[in-house]
């Protein structure tokens, strides 16, 4: 067992506690927090003592792309499709000893940064790997992509192969789901699909919604530099005539989408926000992403004003430079009590996670 205290220990959820400790069992699991002097040591036990430091619960990111580590600071494209098209070549470029490394690096990052739970979504596996590897907690949604509708069968047989793969890296810590990437980069066919797949197969899922102008625009009027370039494929482009939230309604997915992770949710009006509260979903903000890009802010106050759960995410570092969730905090505008709230019980909330962290 391990005993650690502290001249303060923050539970978030319950006051601070003056002079305190906390009792960790051989399981990891917190089975005692009190003022030291109530927190006994068992015989043989680990003590680690901080007389004058402050503990507090792990921190939680609600989004990472860890197996771009390794691309952080190289990728200078500002305008926002192109940046997207720029990664995929350097994806394309690297080797799988590559992604392990950088995803083995990611995690290490966040572990420096006070971070003990992630969120994260990528294509290669390589995350999860390194995270079943190294010990760590979190989720990791695989990606899929396919926004040709004569290709979903093929797209959800690779997602269906990809699962079956790192399902064994599955654990009390660690949860495998899935992620129809975002609305131009999935066809509506493959949106079903994939929703109908992780149903059945009890699987989390995340997405990317209602992010940029771009994607607005590529929904609402099929026009823009998403629409560009699928059509350069010859894959047909219609008007939604709606917003993004709107649409993953109308194909029928998000009223099937109680825990869904929706990542960003900047171009959203009062109408989408009452749909994802209604939906059960959980909002990743990413305060510094959006802004670097120019998406713009996402509605953090609308989000809690209307009963959302809401958690902080870094996004990738080759979007903001490093693995800071503390700098989201201040990119928000939240501070003290609330900041530390958001970083850890609601980040917790926002990923079903808070019976067991936060």
């Amino acid at each position: 067992m391990l005993r650690i205290s502290a001249g303060s220990v923050h539970p978030v959820t319950a006051p601070s506690i003056a002079d305190g400790a906390v009792l960790v069992d051989e399981r990891g699991k917190i089975a005692a927090v009190g003022p030291a002097a109530t927190v006994a040591a068992p015989a043989g036990a680990r003590q680690l003592e901080f007389p004058d430091g402050t503990l507090v619960p792990g921190l939680v990111n609600c989004h990472t792309h860890l197996e771009l580590t390794h691309l952080a600071g190289r990728n200078r494209e500002t305008a926002f499709a192109r940046w997207i098209r720029e990664i995929r070549a350097m994806k394309d470029a690297a080797t799988p000893e590559q992604f392990s490394r950088s995803a083995e690096q990611g995690v290490r990052a966040a572990w420096a940064a006070g971070v003990t739970c992630v969120a994260d979504t990528g294509s290669t596996g390589a995350p999860l790997e390194a995270l079943a590897r190294l010990g760590g907690r979190g989720i990791y949604y695989q990606e899929v992509f396919g926004p040709d509708p004569a290709k979903c069968g093929e797209s959800l047989a690779e997602l269906r192969q990809a699962v079956g793969r790192l399902g064994p890296l599955a654990s009390r810590h660690l949860r495998l789901g899935v992620s129809p990437h975002a609305p131009y980069t999935v066809s509506d066919a493959l949106y079903r699909a994939v929703t109908d797949y992780a149903l059945r197969e009890g699987l989390p899922v995340a997405v990317h919604l209602a992010e940029s102008r771009e994607e607005s625009e590529f929904v609402r009027d099929g026009t823009g530099p998403f629409a560009d370039a699928l059509q350069a494929r010859g894959i047909t482009v219609e008007a939604r005539h709606c917003s993004p939230v709107q649409y993953l309604g109308r194909l029928g997915v998000l009223e099937r989408a109680t825990g869904w992770l929706c990542i960003h949710c900047v171009q959203v009006d009062e109408a989408d926000i009452a749909s994802l509260r209604d939906a059960g979903a959980a909002v990743a903000h990413c305060p510094r992403s959006n802004r670097v890009h120019g998406h713009g802010t996402a509605p953090l106050a609308a989000f809690r004003r209307a009963g959302l759960r809401v958690g902080l995410g870094t996004d990738s570092v080759v979007s903001v430079g490093d693995a800071d969730l503390r700098a989201e905090a201040d990119a928000a505008g939240l501070v003290d009590e609330d900041a530390l709230r958001t970083l850890t019980i609601e980040g917790a909330r926002a990923l079903g996670l808070d019976s067991e962290i936060g």
